[in-house]
């Protein structure tokens, strides 16, 4: 039977580096579903269609083609065909993500598809409904959270490596405009399952957040 593990969390909260460990570790692949919900936002974008436009954007998404493949065990999210990987982590791209990931059609579309991955194979998967949509009958599940202020800096420091000079204040209004969009959209909105293990990365580095949920996976697998 497969090992189903899903990760929850809000945006900045490190879910998708802290994942690609942990799957490498336990030897599975890791399903990123936000790069596809970015590969979504890019999709309209490309297509120059409103995204407060929920008709224009669910026909566009609906149209695309939206999928992943494993290269070395690492996940590559293709559009049309196209590896658009390496365009999916900016601010435009996240953004996009967040608003075209409220509107159903779009994620009745995603959802399907993730669920249908995790069908044959044993995997990490880690977004903002996967405890609680995607895989309700995962045996582990983990909401990995930090506070505001802690991702917020996270992200000013990712961005300054850029050269990206935004100031902190700036970010962390962004960060909680994504939370309370997440958090309060009606369809799948972000919320902690009622089985899942809360693991607070604000006062943790990546390793000690990486051991706290492989000592969570140990736990779960030994109780199924």
């Amino acid at each position: 039977m497969p090992l189903l593990i899903a990760i929850d969390g809000p945006v900045g909260a490190g879910k998708s580096t802290i994942s690609d460990a942990v799957a490498q570790r336990l030897g599975i692949l890791h399903l990123d579903t936000g790069a596809m919900y970015r590969a979504a936002g890019l999709a309209a974008l490309r297509a120059g269609v409103s995204l407060d436009d929920e008709q224009a954007v669910s026909e566009c998404v609906g149209r695309a083609d939206i999928s992943v493949r494993y290269e070395d065990g690492v996940q590559r999210t293709l559009l049309s065909g196209e590896d658009v990987t390496g365009a999916l982590r900016t601010p435009e791209a996240s953004d996009a993500a967040s608003r075209v990931s409220q509107y159903p059609a779009v994620r009745r579309k995603l959802v399907e598809a993730q669920q249908r991955i995790a069908r044959s194979t044993s995997l990490l998967m880690d977004g903002r409904d996967i405890g609680t949509v995607v895989l309700p009958d995962a045996p582990v599940k983990i909401y990995l959270t930090a506070t505001a202020q802690a991702r917020a800096a996270r992200r000013m420091l990712q961005m300054r490596e850029k050269g990206d000079q935004t100031p902190f204040e700036v970010i962390l209004a962004e960060v909680n405009a994504r939370d309370d969009r997440d958090m309060h959209r009606e369809t799948d909105p972000l919320r902690q399952a009622e089985d899942a293990v809360v693991v607070d990365s604000s006062e943790l580095n990546f390793e000690e957040t990486v051991n706290a949920i492989l000592r969570i996976v140990a736990e779960r697998s030994a109780e199924a």
